[in-house]
This record gives C-alpha cells, structure tokens and sequence, in this order.
C-alpha cells in the first residue's frame, strides 16, 4: 500500500488558527477518509510485533495468562490470601488492564516514532495513535481466547448470560483510552520524559486500581483512609474493572450508573484530546 495515496488534497496553514469545533470536524473526517490507512498500519503493527519472536502472535494469548499466573501464586502462595477462582478473578481485569497499558505505551511513540514519514508524507497524523488503538483493540480480542478456555474448561459455573455485555464495558474503556492516547501522542512530540514518567504512573495506577484485589478491599479503607479511599473510587478504572468482574466473574449486571457516568467523563476527555492534538498537529514536523 502506497501511504502517499492517502495524503489529504489540502492542509491548512500557519497562519489559520480553525476553532474548536472546525478541529473536531477536521479529526472525524481524517479518521474517516483514511480508515485505511488506519487499518494498513494497525495490520502493520500486529505483524511487526509477530515476526520478531518465537511464539509470534501467540504471546498475544500467553502474555496475559502469565502475568495471570505470577499474581495468583504471589496472592494466594505467598500472601496467602484465599478467593474462589482467584484466576478468573484476576484475570478479569488484568486483560483489560493490559489493553490500556499497551496502548498508552504504543500511542506515546506513535507519532514521534515517524519522523521520517511525517517530514517526507503530508498526511493526517491523528490516524497513528488511532492505529495504536485499533492494534492494541485486537490483542484484548486474543485475550479473549484464553479467557473463554478458562471459563469453559476449569470456572463452567462462572459462565452467564451476562458475558454479551463484554462489549459494552470495552466500548466505554475504548473511548477513555482513545482520549489518553491522543494526549500522550501529542504530548511526547514536545517532551520526550513522557515515556518515561508513563511507566511509572502506569504502575502506580495499576496498584491504585482494583485489580489484585476487588470493591471490598477499597471500602474497607474506608474507616481508616477515607480520602485515599474517596479518590480510588474517583478512578475511571475502578468502574471499568469492576465492570468486567461484574459481567465475568460475578455473573452480575454491572453498575450502569457509574459506568454511564464514565463514558461522559470520557467523551469530555476525548473532545478535549482530539482539539488538543489537532491544535498542535502543524507544529510536529517542526520539532521532529
């Protein structure tokens, strides 16, 4: 596929300083007159990040279920805490987790990794951490595959009609990640500790996130840490995370409510990345 193909007709200049919502109309039709450049360089990605190891697109499976399996025997061996099916509990979040993690990661380098293309290719640059997004989407669909054969083959009584609604959990994490991505994507064109300051904030909001542990923990903070249990509640991630436990693990409907209030907190966050990052688009090839 000739990228060149997709170069825009157009481009404002300089000079023209478009507005907010002449910004989000630019970004939409950019994203949707070039899906396929999105889709040609999500592809790209998957199988770059294929071919350089043994397993190839496998790890996109075994990743997940082994980072699965260190927390379970660091939880249940060594800190001897006991849960039934402590795995699938786990795991319920990890794989999401991971989804976010690995796109933030990805979206950081997106567009200061190309510098090469955005000097030489007019092109819309919004469409490179959209195809970290869309690449890092289809390693949470693999990680599906070793959560069905969990459920199927060892947790069969965890299995519910509730599972459809997986979908609807990770349209909400879909948009919340998006709008982070766009942010970091631009942010790291400009200072480049981004990628470094991510690891460590990524680790520490994992720790901050009900994933090793669940709700009761965080309301059992309550009596003695009411602010920090008051702000972990705050966090979007305790609603998706709890979410997918509810749909996964629970078998349980999740808190529409809080999970509503979510998605419009990160619809705000989007618009107001997409404006963020069309704003200094112009000035990437400068500094790169």
């Amino acid at each position: 596929m000739d990228i060149s193909q997709e170069a825009p007709a157009a481009f404002r200049t300089s000079a023209v300083r478009p507005g907010p919502i002449a910004l989000l109309r630019e970004a939409i039709t950019d994203i949707r007159s070039r899906w396929r450049l999105v889709r040609y360089l999500a592809q790209a990605d998957l199988k770059r990040k294929g071919a350089d190891t043994l397993f190839g697109n496998l790890w996109w499976v075994l990743d997940p279920v082994l980072q699965m399996a260190v927390y379970a025997i660091l939880v249940t061996v060594v800190f001897q805490r006991s849960q039934e099916a402590y795995p699938l509990f786990i795991f319920a979040a990890i794989l999401p987790w991971k989804w976010l993690s690995t796109v933030i990661s990805d979206a950081i380098t997106s567009v200061s990794g190309q510098e090469r293309l955005i000097k030489q290719i007019h092109f819309p640059k919004i469409v490179l951490p959209t195809s970290a997004m869309v690449s890092g989407t289809a390693h949470f669909a693999f990680g599906l595959i070793p959560l069905t054969a969990m459920l199927v083959i060892f947790y069969p009584h965890h299995l519910s009609p509730y599972l459809v609604l997986i979908p609807v959990v990770a349209a909400v994490q879909f948009v919340f990640t998006l709008a982070i991505g766009l942010i970091v994507a631009a942010l790291n064109v400009f200072f480049r500790d981004i990628g470094n300051l991510a690891r460590h904030v990524l680790r520490l909001w994992f720790y901050l996130s009900p994933a090793l542990y669940g709700a009761e923990t965080i309301a059992g903070l309550s009596d003695h840490h009411p602010t920090i249990a008051r702000l972990m509640h705050l966090n979007p991630m305790f609603a998706i995370l709890e979410s997918y436990r509810d749909v996964i693990y629970y078998g349980r409907l999740p808190d529409f409510a809080l999970l509503a209030a979510v998605l419009a907190g990160s619809f705000v966050l989007l618009v107001f990345g997409t404006i963020f990052f069309k704003r200094l688009e112009p000035a990437f090839a400068k500094v790169l």
